[in-house]
């Protein structure tokens, strides 16, 4: 059977449009209802990594008509004793019926009084699979007559549809985990980072920029916003990426002043972004003093370099600046037990000095603790 497209956008459109936000899934159930003529639609999703123990995810609906029905949970379903659902093939629409116990009577009548009592009379199931990765399950129900050919070819026709959505919804999810990782490292060293397009329009800034610059809306009227900077600095970053827009930049970092205590770094951006995405010319980075907590940063480094408690915590106070006299007496050692601790920090670090053991401990991970 033919589904024409244009009658069909109602409920494909919610697929594409924010597809790793609830409420899109919940559009696309609601129309699939309406469409079918459901009173309860179920999408449960799982990872195919995940645990015996982790639930999927569960998202019920029900039509305007069945408010008033019991609720459908997982719980529920489970307590159903139907086939497994996993067993189902991809793409095919199951008859509820055919879930049932039918090697034992008594279980099936079982099953079938625990469904009547949540007026699920009549259903259709459905199984997508992504690449093995990720299950989705989709259920429609009725409760006085079973449902048209035309509504489980509706749901039917949905499949290749809710697949592509669940393949971008992984995509996107691991692209946004990956940009919080990093974005969370950068954060604890105070590193922010703002791209910039050639006209100097800010693309996007991350959170330490947002907290620490000021933005204006742009001044032609066009969508987005930029630095508030001094005239000079405004000046000198437009004609920048401008040159960088041109093809004209040395690919030299470039220092601009903000004020007296920062300072912004401009940088071609070399970034693998496709040539159809935004047109990224340069990032803008800044630094503010930031460092990791001092005992999770002293943890880190005796469990790096197997130094004792209180050799970490002197190393930890000589890399924020501390002399090796002004760090042993905040913790409460002799000079002469601080130098001592301190030929044996230099040993386990393989540092030639004072100098060498900061560079160790701020290239290390004792910063990122």
């Amino acid at each position: 059977m033919i589904i024409e497209m244009s009658r069909q956008d109602d409920i494909f459109l919610p697929l594409v449009e924010g597809i790793r936000e609830v409420e899109q899934w919940q559009r696309f159930l609601a129309a699939l209802m309406a469409r079918t003529q459901a009173r309860h639609a179920v999408m449960l999703i799982a990872q195919a990594n995940a645990s015996s123990e982790d639930e999927p995810s569960f998202l019920h609906l029900a039509a305007p008509r069945a408010a008033h029905d019991p609720v459908i949970d997982r719980d529920l379903l489970h307590d159903i004793g139907l086939r497994s659902f996993r067993s189902l093939r991809p793409g095919r629409v199951y008859a509820i019926e055919e879930l049932l116990d039918h090697d034992d009577p008594a279980t099936r009548d079982r099953q079938r009084a625990m469904l009547d009592a949540q007026g699920i009379r009549f259903g259709r199931w459905m199984r997508v699979t992504v690449d093995r990765l990720t299950d989705a399950w989709i259920l429609l129900t009725r409760e006085r007559e079973d449902f048209s050919s035309a509504a489980v070819a509706t749901l039917s026709s949905t499949a290749p549809y809710v697949r592509a959505a669940l393949r971008a919804f992984m995509a996107l999810s691991e692209e946004q985990l990956a940009r919080a990782m990093a974005q969370a490292t950068l954060q604890r060293l105070g590193i922010g980072q703002i791209a910039l397009d050639h006209s100097a329009r800010v693309m996007v800034a991350d959170a330490v920029a947002e907290r620490h610059l000021g933005f204006v809306e742009t001044p032609d009227g066009r969508p987005g916003r930029k630095l508030l900077l001094p005239a000079a600095a405004a000046d000198r970053l437009e004609r920048y990426c401008a040159a960088v827009g041109a093809g004209n930049a040395d690919a030299e970092p470039v220092l601009i002043q903000i004020d007296d205590g920062m300072m912004l770094m401009l940088q071609p951006a070399a970034l693998p972004l496709s040539q159809a995405m935004v047109q990224l010319v340069a990032i803008a980075t800044l630094r503010i003093a930031a460092r990791e907590d001092e005992r999770q940063g002293a943890a880190v480094l005796r469990a790096q370099f197997r130094l004792s408690p209180r050799e970490a915590a002197l190393a930890q106070k000589i890399s924020r600046g501390e002399t090796i006299v002004e760090a042993g007496r905040h913790l409460h050692l002799t000079d002469e037990t601080a130098r001592n601790y301190s030929k044996r920090i230099y040993a386990q670090t393989r540092s030639r000095g004072q100098a060498d053991l900061v560079r160790t401990i701020l290239c290390g991970l004792a910063p990122l603790a």
